[in-house]
């Protein structure tokens, strides 16, 4: 029987062992986000890998510069290599593109945000606009905390409507006119020259909502985004779900009790947003108005009907009721569905909670 050759003398072995340490130091970088490690010893039990992988992991990342090790003094006299991402590395752009703002923030690799800056986009939302104005938010907030061009390492765009993850392209946007097939990633590179993420927005805030937010931890739940449309953005057994034409989440569009049973036309909000995003929460209200003297009639937002109904507003406590009838609805058959441990409603129109 012909003798096995050792992984070692295989040409490919060098590269598969280096594709190894970097999937190691990933999963080291991604437990450092989560947790503090007082040594690698415990970091080894958390991870579950052996002391040679883990040595290998994070030797990378110290001398990559993305990790440090600081000696902390333990009772006794003893002394531990505590773990610790360097916050100075570099640092990130988030981008925030909605139907009325656009929102740019700065942050270090720890994630603290460092400065934000936002403009409005009702008057003028073309791709090329959009992306002149971020230059120039982005421009204004490496200004105002003195941090060099030459540390962005990447930035990452939230864009509402259907978005192709992989290929960073906007398919299409009922909020942002004229957006149809926009390879928005490729526009941020090629103004940014730095290495860019589109995603769906509110699956981005599902990714947030899980690192540090309320569903941190949890494998299976959603985020629910109330305000200009409805949208939710899905983790099931601890992935986020995107669906065959990366509609999963769409959920503006369900038929539910107290909403219109024709099918929406293309461009145009549905059914569900329709009567509970932010334009059809206002037209309750215009409705409700009809009747009464002249004088109650305000064109409100919906923020601003909900604090007339903490105010005693009958009207606008009755559009509160209504709105958040159907809402329950739409959470109660998407937990028949899902069976979700957990729905955390955020967005403009969200009351920023999470129930269980």
């Amino acid at each position: 029987m012909a003798k096995t050759r050792p992984v070692s003398s295989s040409p490919r072995a060098p590269q598969q062992r280096q594709l190894l340490k970097q999937m190691d130091a990933f999963e080291v970088l991604q437990q450092l986000r989560a947790h503090d490690f007082d040594s690698p010893k415990m970091l080894e039990r958390h991870l579950g890998l052996s002391s040679s992988r883990l040595a290998a992991a994070i030797s990378f990342l110290v001398k990559k510069g993305v990790v440090e090790k600081s000696s902390n003094g333990k009772p006794g006299g003893r002394r531990s290599d505590a773990l610790r991402i360097n916050a100075g590395y570099g640092h990130v752009i988030g981008i925030d593109i909605g139907g009325s703002n656009l929102r740019v923030a700065l942050a270090d690799m720890n994630g603290t945000v460092l400065g934000k800056w936002s403009t409005s986009t009702r008057r003028a939302s073309s791709p090329d606009v959009v992306i002149e104005q971020i230059r120039k938010g982005v421009k204004y907030l490496l200004a105002h905390a003195s941090v060099s061009r030459r540390s962005l390492l990447a930035v990452a765009a939230g864009v509402p409507g259907v978005t192709d993850g992989d290929a960073g392209v906007v398919v299409a946007t009922s909020y942002l006119n004229g957006w149809r097939n926009v390879p928005f990633r490729s526009l941020l590179e090629s103004a940014l020259r730095i290495p860019a993420v589109v995603e769906n927005d509110v699956r981005l805030a599902a990714i947030g909502e899980n690192w540090a937010g309320s569903a941190r931890g949890i494998s299976n739940f959603a985020f629910l985004a109330l305000g200009t449309g409805i949208a939710a953005g899905i983790f099931t057994n601890g992935k986020l779900v995107h669906g065959t034409d990366w509609t999963a989440g769409e959920i503006g569009y369900m038929h539910v009790p107290g909403t219109p049973e024709e099918a929406a036309k293309q461009g145009k909000p549905g059914s569900l947003e329709s009567i509970i995003g932010g334009e059809g929460i206002r037209q309750q209200w215009l409705r409700s108005c009809n009747g009464t003297a002249t004088s109650l009639i305000r064109d409100f937002t919906a923020t601003e009907i909900f604090e007339h109904a903490r105010t005693g507003d009958a009207l606008a406590e009755g559009v509160l009721n209504r709105t958040a009838k159907v809402l329950a609805y739409a959470v109660y058959n998407i937990s028949l569905v899902l069976n979700c441990a957990l729905f955390v409603l955020g967005g403009g129109g969200g009351c920023e909670c999470a129930v269980a």
